[in-house]
């Protein structure tokens, strides 16, 4: 019985520490499995995003293919806190920390104290820097990010009233994918009268982004109806940078 017991344990052992090979019986030294074929490939796990985030613990490293954004994905977080990076594919241009983009307004006639819900800020019209084109993608009021990671944006909006009635209060906040995220960024009230007719919007976040996320730059009425423009060309712009 015992000398029964020691063999089972040694196949046991050899089940554990063995090299498997799908497709072929020569097994690279340093490949625990190796899948071989000329005419098929591997197929992960397809979930959408919300199935994804319905997984229990997710181990380090766990890959999917999430069939919302049509990329493979791999948890670079803990199994408590996943983060759910895109795998680039082969090819592709991989950012690196630090690129960034700013743009600056030419837009100095649209409305921008209009109501909810509001405006996108017309802040893209001429670009003053794109480290990497693949990354940023500008289009009409919007920019979209192609690879996830955390991201510094910074906006500053100039205004000025352009109506003989100048009472106004509108207010912006960034939005991803139309949904607004972050601090909100407001003037209060102010007039066209003895001078009090100008006024600004400062927002600064770092946002967790995923691949393809659109951020725009919301701005809307929040009290009197009255007309607002910004100020001049070049007085308001957008930044954005990789920060990991």
């Amino acid at each position: 019985m015992k000398k029964l017991t020691f063999i089972l344990l040694g196949l046991h052992s050899m089940l554990l520490t063995a090299q498997v090979g799908m497709g072929t019986v020569d097994v690279d030294n340093s490949a625990l499995l190796e899948v071989f074929s000329t005419d098929q490939g591997v197929l992960f796990p397809r979930l959408t995003t919300a199935e994804r985030n319905l997984l229990t613990n997710p181990a380090n490293g766990l890959i999917v293919y999430n069939t919302d954004t049509d990329t493979l994905e791999h948890n670079s977080g803990t199994s408590g806190a996943p983060v759910w990076d895109t795998i680039n594919t082969q090819g592709a241009v991989s950012s690196k920390i630090a690129q960034s983009a700013k743009y600056s307004n030419t837009d100095t006639t649209t409305d921008i104290n209009q109501t909810t819900p509001g405006i996108d800020l017309p802040v893209f019209g001429t670009e003053e820097w794109n480290d990497n084109t693949s990354l940023y993608a500008v289009s009409s009021n919007q920019i979209q990010v192609t690879e996830a990671g955390r991201f510094l944006i910074n906006v500053n909006v100039s205004f000025v009233s352009s109506s003989t009635q100048g009472r106004k209060a509108p207010e912006s906040y960034i939005a991803v994918n139309g949904t607004q995220v972050g601090t909100y960024a407001s003037t209060g009230y102010i007039r066209r009268n003895n001078g009090h007719e100008e006024a600004s919007h400062h927002l600064s976040e770092v946002l967790s982004l995923s691949a393809n996320d659109i951020i725009t730059v919301n701005i809307q009425r929040t009290g009197n109806s009255n007309t607002a423009r910004l100020r001049s060309v070049g007085s308001s712009n957008f930044y954005i940078e990789k920060v990991n």
